[in-house]
């Protein structure tokens, strides 16, 4: 327990904030809960990661940046959470204030907010997977940078078959309603798919960036 608390003293305190932060996101997200069923599935494990992240950052420390990209991506899954994903309203709100149906313009006939949150891991995972790689693995940047691509890829991947299991051991609603599927039989592949289609424009970003930056990949 006092090696535990050490390891909170020991964050930086705009690290330390950014948890703050992701905190207050899951006890907003959890007031007056819609979906109190799905609820926990969602933000388990954003508690889980919140709880060790002391620890982690203490035995491999990272950059604010790379910080900055996790907090990014649980912020918005915390909120596609509060929803289950297929229900956030976005569409509503933004008829609400402009006037305008995202859906009816796109021609949209699901809720596609998941496929944004799947893209974001794509966009977020890049430089902390990379920076983690380059440090502690000792991988050249270049190596580091690949790498980082084919972690996107594989924890897609991965993502999609734990779905695979859940669908096994809950009740088929419940099931349902985690995995947002909407019907969509290709759901899984697309969803892979875009995660590594923003995995692949932030690693190309990155690759430019290092030619002209042989320091990028180092952290602060």
């Amino acid at each position: 327990m006092l090696n535990y608390l050490r390891s909170w003293r020991a964050l930086p305190a705009s690290q330390l904030r950014m948890i703050a932060v992701l905190a207050g996101a899951v006890i907003v997200a959890n007031i007056r809960q819609p979906y109190p069923e799905i609820a926990p599935l969602q933000h388990i494990p954003t508690i889980l990661l919140m709880l060790a992240a002391p620890l982690l950052l203490r035995r491999w420390p990272m950059s604010g940046k790379a910080v900055g990209c996790v907090l990014a991506f649980f912020l918005l899954h915390t909120f596609a959470g509060r929803y289950t994903y297929s229900n956030v309203p976005y569409d509503a709100w933004v008829r609400a204030l402009f006037g305008v149906s995202i859906d009816q313009t796109f021609g949209l006939v699901r809720n596609n907010f998941d496929r944004l949150v799947h893209l974001s891991f794509g966009l977020f995972a890049i430089l902390p997977f990379a920076e983690a790689a380059h440090r502690y693995g000792r991988m050249a940047r270049g190596s580091a940078l690949f790498s980082a691509f084919l972690f996107v890829g594989a924890i897609s991947a991965l993502y999609e078959v734990f779905e695979w299991i859940l669908t096994l051991i809950l009740a088929p609603g419940m099931a349902d309603d985690y995995n947002g599927q909407q019907g969509d039989m290709w759901d899984a592949q697309k969803d892979m798919a875009i995660a590594m289609f923003g995995g692949a424009l932030v690693s190309l970003g990155m690759a430019v960036r290092m030619r002209r930056d042989p320091s990028s990949l180092r952290g602060s």
